[in-house]
């Protein structure tokens, strides 16, 4: 089993920058694909960046592409998501989730964080 904790939301002035930390419980993290994915109302939730167990292969959505950034220290039980160039439309409650496969959709991943607030002021 998998526990996962999002930290590093906040209110950011359009043009800036937040980076998120998601924190994983238990000895198999290594093993687990990790994903981020944002929540803004009244969308559904949906894929913004997932990466490999071994940090070898990362993906973005076309809509974060060139602005955000994932990345995973395996020895701190870590992922994190750089996001730089923040916009209006990046104001959402992002979740980090794990899985052993991954994917790019929400029904790929088992575990779920509870989510941190990302608010992006114009």
């Amino acid at each position: 089993q998998v526990q996962l904790v999002e930290s590093g939301g906040g209110l950011v002035q359009a043009g800036g920058s937040l980076r998120l930390s998601c924190k994983a419980s238990g000895r198999t993290f290594s093993r687990y694909a990790m994903a981020w994915f944002r929540q803004g109302p009244p969308k559904e939730r949906e894929f913004v960046s997932a990466i490999s167990w071994s940090g070898g292969k990362a993906s973005y959505a076309d809509s974060v592409k060139g602005r955000f950034t994932i990345s995973r220290d395996n020895a701190k039980n870590t992922v994190y998501l750089q996001m730089n160039s923040l916009q209006s439309e990046d104001t959402a409650v992002y979740y980090c989730a794990a899985d052993m496969s991954g994917g790019w959709g929400v029904e790929d991943y088992e575990h779920w964080g509870q989510g941190t607030q990302v608010t992006v002021s114009s």
